[in-house]
């Protein structure tokens, strides 16, 4: 599916968050002057394996969609990822699953809930979760918010690359900046600036550079685009 059509398919139902294409009309354009962060990891490091826990999905097969949003509100968020394939002189790798999971704006995650790791009771709810098939240029994208953050961990989001048969190939995660977390967190829903650091957290702390996202594009207003390669 190309660009626009995936933009003009996954905004149907969108609700109350900010509609994005606005995010691609503004994030294009070398000269915009919204919020914008880079970074330059080494060429063809395979990406930090990480933990799927504590919150992975549960169903991942019964959620391969695009618009992963569900009933959360956020600031938007257009999630692009390219897999890579080290073994293949990092060449993109089409036909391979790609689920991807994150909190809402108060840090909950659907699937889980009524304990003491997460008193709300998000059991019966699907939101922020979904898979994803590779293109001819190891391409996915996923309509989605701007993660919150829960108490001893850094604002985050979960990547596992699988197989056409579903074996685990790589489960890594997505670090945040800091400086557009904390304009993010400031606004209505989101709970204030994160408790932990990216060099401070228990995951990210000896890989925070292969964890970091390579570009974040955007606004408060418009929302937001992240670019992220992963070689597996």
């Amino acid at each position: 599916m190309d660009r626009k059509n995936f933009l003009k398919k996954g905004i149907i139902g969108f609700g109350s968050i900010v509609a994005l294409p606005t995010v691609i009309t503004s994030c294009s354009n070398d000269e915009d002057s919204s919020s914008t962060t880079e970074t330059t990891v080494g060429d063809c490091d395979l990406s930090p394996s990480e933990t799927a826990g504590p919150f992975p999905i549960k169903t991942p097969a019964q959620l391969v969609q695009e618009n992963i949003v569900g009933d959360r509100t956020g600031v938007a968020l257009l999630i692009t990822l390219t897999i890579q394939d080290q073994s293949d002189d990092c060449n993109p790798l089409s036909g391979v699953l790609v689920d991807l999971w994150h909190c809402d704006a108060e840090g909950n995650y659907s699937q889980y809930g009524g304990t003491q790791m997460q008193q709300t009771d998000y059991t019966d709810k699907d939101f922020l979760r979904g898979r994803q098939t590779t293109d001819s240029n190891g391409q996915v994208s996923f309509i989605s918010i701007f993660p919150g953050w829960y108490g001893g961990r850094a604002p985050h989001i979960h990547i596992e690359v699988l197989d056409s048969n579903e074996n685990s190939i790589r489960v890594t995660q997505i670090a945040f900046p800091k400086d557009v977390c904390d304009t993010v967190y400031a606004t209505s829903g989101y709970n204030g600036e994160a408790d932990t650091l990216n060099s401070n957290d228990n995951v990210f702390s000896d890989s925070v550079e292969g964890n970091m996202l390579d570009s974040l594009k955007g606004n408060t207003t418009d929302g937001y685009t992240l670019l992220k390669t992963i070689v597996v």
